[in-house]
């Protein structure tokens, strides 16, 4: 019986220690596309991973912003889902993602940054403090308005379009990304 107990408690402690490596594993990093996403890797080094985010690195590569998106920042960085680009008028990617139409990508694409780190609770509290709309000049020169509602928060682009933000707070090395549903255009 002492045998079987102690064959019990020795894999209860193997099965806790391989509970405890696999969670500091994934130490509480967020999953993004399937994939877990590293504060210590760049923004591009965890975009390239997610499932969710194929079409908004191809984007990127075609902008010729890799570089840009990998260095030091920092960068808040609202990444579009695929299903955002696909809602896109019929053949809106591909025409934008033509060499010939490399400016009007970066525009779009930049219209997605701002240069600084901001976690949602900074923003709300930005929302906050500007009387519940907070507006925020992009790296691309936009002017997004931020709003949030309980613990949601949305950005409204120059068209008038609001994105969601559908994951909140992913950290990475040079900032933080916000995943959102609708890619975010400027005006005209």
């Amino acid at each position: 019986m002492k045998t079987v107990l102690r064959s019990i408690a020795a894999t209860a402690v193997l099965l806790a220690g391989v509970s405890l490596s696999h969670a500091a594993s994934h130490g509480g990093n967020k999953m993004v596309g399937g994939a877990e996403m590293f504060p210590d890797k760049t923004i591009v080094e965890n975009a390239v991973n997610s499932a969710d985010h194929t079409t908004l690195v191809a984007a990127v590569q075609a902008a010729g912003l890799v570089e840009t998106l990998s260095g030091e920042g920092p960068f808040t960085v609202f990444a579009p889902v695929n299903d955002a680009f696909t809602a896109l008028p019929e053949g809106t990617v591909e025409t934008l993602l033509k060499p010939e139409n490399k400016d009007q990508l970066t525009k779009i694409l930049t219209c997605h940054v701002v240069a600084a780190d901001a976690m949602s609770d900074a923003i709300m509290k930005m929302v906050d403090d500007d009387g519940g709309v907070h507006p925020v000049k992009t790296v691309g020169g936009c002017m997004l308005n931020i709003r949030y509602e309980g613990d949601k928060v949305m950005i409204e682009d120059e068209t008038g379009a609001v994105a969601n933000v559908t994951i909140a707070d992913v950290d990475q090395s040079n900032g933080v990304i916000h995943v959102i549903d609708k890619v975010l255009l400027p005006k005209g």
